[in-house]
């Protein structure tokens, strides 16, 4: 699985987000039928690989247990998702951003043509708030962020940590191997966050939690939620520029699929 869609998954894992966590059944059930009613278009990550597709649930079955959701015009695609364990559903409703898992794929046919059924998901994430939404950083212009960890009189060693998601309220890092004390509740002063296309902005950060990802290749990495801490306004502005753009750059990727 990439850093990406690794990442992707870990969200919905994360003490950052369990808040917006569902597990109640009669919700997400609710929810679900909210998505076919409105016909919302659900962009779909694939298992591994830098892959996607724009999907769309059909229709629910067995007692709402199970989903039908649209195949891909590409077959390769298709097959890929097939033989996938585990997909990620990303999409919005009404300005709530929504994402889930599913497996239990199967291939199915659904009003003559050709679909996928899958178990209804266990946990659903609901993000109410724009400032909350994390936005997973692209592999192909990869952010990096300089923190300096202070040191008892010498002067502070400085890192540079790979960024993996980013919001107006803060990111998440790699933790670097260097053995260099890095955990909750820490704050580093003048991390200087670069932002591809926008240049660089300097902020506070607070560490939140740590937890650990191991990605396809079996490499096991620390991820660091961190939190800004007293963000001035032009550094938030920029940091949200750079969401919009992303994200629009995103969307008129899948359009052209």
């Amino acid at each position: 699985m990439t850093s990406e869609n690794t990442t992707r998954v870990e969200l919905l894992r994360s003490d950052d987000f369990s808040q917006y966590l569902l597990h109640d059944a009669r919700q997400i059930k609710q929810i679900l039928r909210s998505l076919v009613e409105n016909r919302a278009l659900i962009t779909t990550y694939l298992p591994s690989g830098n892959q996607s597709f724009l999907t769309a649930i059909l229709t629910l079955i067995d007692d709402e247990e199970r989903l039908v959701f649209d195949a891909s015009p590409d077959e390769a695609v298709n097959r890929r998702v097939a033989a996938a364990e585990e997909l990620i559903f990303a999409t919005q409703l009404d300005g709530i951003k929504i994402q889930f898992p599913l497996n239990e794929i199967q291939e199915v046919t659904y009003e003559g043509r050709d679909a996928f059924a899958a178990a209804r998901p266990e946990r659903l994430l609901r993000l109410q708030r724009r400032e909350y939404y994390r936005l997973v950083t692209p592999i192909t212009h990869a952010m990096v962020c300089t923190i300096p960890l202070p040191r008892p009189d010498q002067e502070p060693l400085v890192i540079e940590a790979r960024v993996l998601d980013i919001s107006g309220g803060g990111l998440a890092v790699v933790v670097p191997p260097e053995e260099v004390e890095f955990g909750p509740g820490m704050e580093f002063d003048g991390c200087r966050l670069t932002l591809p296309e926008f240049g660089p902005v300097t902020v506070r950060m607070r560490v939140r939690n740590l937890f650990r990802l191991t990605n396809r290749n079996g490499v096991e990495v620390l991820r660091a939620g961190c939190e800004f801490v007293d963000l001035p306004n032009s550094a938030n502005n920029l940091i949200q520029r750079y969401i919009f753009k992303v994200e629009r750059d995103r969307s008129a990727r899948e359009r052209g699929m």
